[in-house]
């Protein structure tokens, strides 16, 4: 696959990113922690529970829950090109198997021991 940066500049392998000014950027939540919360609940891994489970716990970290929409207007910001329908199918199941949790603004939020499988380090 072509790369037009120069390896120099490439990021390394399981190394953070860094923003335009070199810092790192803030901390997202490593794949290896999603396979984990989806063997916990044997789901097997797939590229939208990935994304979807990120989102849902960035914006735990920001002490808010979300709904389809929002969830599926983070994937779009970060050019991931899934449909609202698969969005909410990934949700629906990952409420249905205990991972995330409905609430009554129909809103979805992690549950505390998903929370706490991803918090591990």
């Amino acid at each position: 696959m072509y790369n037009p940066l120069p390896a120099s500049q490439r990021p390394k392998p399981g190394g953070k990113s860094a923003n335009c000014s070199g810092e790192p950027s803030e901390e997202r939540l490593g794949n290896e922690q999603i396979r984990e919360l989806l063997r916990v609940y044997g789901l097997r891994t797939s590229l939208i529970r990935l994304k979807v489970i990120d989102a849902l716990h960035a914006a735990d970290r920001d002490g808010r829950s979300i709904g389809v929409r929002g969830v599926h207007a983070q994937l779009e910001q970060l050019d991931i090109p899934l449909s609202f329908l698969s969005v909410r199918e990934v949700l629906k199941r990952l409420c249905a198997e205990g991972v995330i949790a409905l609430g009554s603004d129909k809103c979805y939020s992690l549950n505390a021991q998903a929370r706490a499988v991803l918090e591990q380090r």
